[in-house]
């Protein structure tokens, strides 16, 4: 099956979507890869998601990538006497670390880690930024504050400190839990929420290991001031702009984002930018005209893969939505201005043999108008360098390995192949031009560009690139 698109889609599954059907309606629309929302649903709920999707890969007999997204800690004010308050800019009001029910003097805030950092000066954000406090004080038990930005604090609403990073662990009890249920069913991919610091993918890849692929979500400040080591430690990112565009003004979000996906092309890591893209297909069978342009924003950025939130698990028209997206996708990458846009805003060249090679396949096989590029890949590293490059041409990542094939549904460009293992490189150039010819991508006699790495099975030594003649 072509995806006629170099981008992907990553759908979120959730009532709306989570039947074997639906499923099947979303693949065939355009899915590539599954999030499962562990903030949502039980263990239960997503055992028979991912086994209908493992259903559903044998069936069209493509890999299809499972992502799964672990809640991370959640900070809450605690319960109010009368369930909520009304504050006014230039109010002052008081924290406590304890308390059952509170009012505006004693508004429970259960989370010690915020009182061992938070300093005056520091801005707390509640309900999303709706309302906006500014501590002046603090001691052992509580702080207080003015308010700079009034309104309706109610039960149990999520904080957020966008100046203070938290001696505090992402991977909450509950995480761990769902953790080792996740990479107990085989999930690909595993999203680590509200990462602060470069310790904290440490800590999540001594539980991971290479189960998985890890994936840092960027949605603090404190990350983005780390994220040179960040993207070092982790497999992918994702340009999570809920949370990040709480904790930073709205007008940079769109800066950062370029930024953040210009860095991991750079590093040859997958990025995939999130939030609120058809947001309004939620609940309308349309999007409206700026968020196709945000689409398409992102596509022209280089972004590997675009996301849909609630837009497929909660939303009346998620099949639509999808549809959208791929609609979107397909009609930026072939804009006239499309390629000199993706092309100027590539990253300088790594000063290696390996990027150098597949740079290299990756200009052939435009010059020579190849159909395709063919990159034999055991760990997904090849094929990686050459979406790098963000060639014209479709690129088939073939591999042994049905981890590393399901992984690569998220990398820009790749039509992920799985193939029995080769042990020579006769066999490996036969292999590549039965695939192609297989898959549909060329026709006798077309030239193809093959790269590789040899020794065979050897993780990451691109250094073989080789034309092809189909007969």
């Amino acid at each position: 099956m072509h995806r006629f698109r170099r981008a992907k889609i990553v759908a979120t599954v959730g009532p709306a979507s989570a039947s074997p059907d639906m499923l099947r309606a979303l693949f065939l629309a355009g899915a590539d890869t599954f999030r499962l929302n562990f903030s949502h649903g039980t263990h239960a709920d997503h055992a028979r998601v991912h086994a209908a999707i493992r259903e559903l890969e044998k069936d069209v007999g493509r890999p299809i990538g499972i992502l799964m997204d672990l809640q991370g800690p959640k900070i809450r004010v605690g319960t109010l006497r009368d369930g909520q308050i009304r504050v006014a800019a230039g109010d002052k009001i008081r924290f406590v670390r304890e308390g059952s029910e509170g009012d505006a003097n004693n508004i429970p805030l259960p989370h010690p880690e915020i009182f061992d950092a938070v300093a005056p000066g520091h801005d707390l954000l509640i309900d999303d930024g709706r309302v906006r406090v500014r501590v002046t004080g603090i001691d052992h038990d509580s702080l207080t504050a003015d308010v700079i930005v009034g309104g309706v604090i109610s039960n149990r609403k999520g904080v957020n400190l966008p100046g203070t990073v938290l001696d505090l662990s992402p991977l909450t009890t509950k995480d761990r839990t769902d953790l080792a249920f996740g990479l107990g069913l085989g999930v690909d991919w595993v999203a680590l929420s509200f990462v602060q610091k470069p310790g904290d993918l440490i800590e999540a890849r001594g539980l991971v290991g290479d189960k998985a692929g890890l994936l840092a979500k960027i949605e603090k400040p404190s990350a983005l001031e780390h994220i040179e080591d960040i993207i070092r430690l982790s497999d992918a990112l994702m340009v999570a702009r809920g949370d990040l565009g709480v904790e930073i003004p709205h007008e940079d979000v769109p800066g950062r984002q370029k930024e953040l996906v210009r860095a991991c092309r750079l590093a040859v890591k997958p990025v995939i930018v999130a939030t609120q893209m058809l947001d309004s297909m939620v609940g309308a069978p349309t999007p409206t005209r700026a968020e196709a342009s945000d689409v398409a924003t992102a596509i022209y950025d280089g972004a590997d893969a675009v996301m849909l939130s609630a837009e497929s698990a909660s939303g009346h028209y998620p099949v639509e939505a999808v549809e959208m997206m791929d609609r979107i996708i397909r009609s930026t990458e072939q804009h006239k201005l499309y390629r000199s846009i993706v092309r100027a805003t590539e990253p300088g060249e790594e000063q290696t043999a390996p990027h150098a090679v597949a740079a290299a396949g990756a200009d052939l096989a435009e010059m020579i108008h190849a159909p395709a590029i063919v990159a034999y890949t055991s760990s997904g590293t090849t094929a990686a360098r050459i979406a790098r490059r963000r060639p014209a041409v479709p690129i088939l990542a073939i591999t042994p390995d049905e981890n590393v094939s399901r992984r690569l549904c998220l990398l820009w460009g790749a039509h992920s192949i799985l193939a029995e293992d080769v042990h020579s490189y006769e066999e490996m150039v036969a292999r590549a031009a039965e695939v192609t010819l297989s898959e549909g991508f060329a026709k006798v006699p077309e030239p193809i560009v093959v790269v590789a790495g040899i020794p065979f099975g050897k993780a990451g030594s691109t250094n073989n690139l080789r034309v092809v003649h189909l007969r």
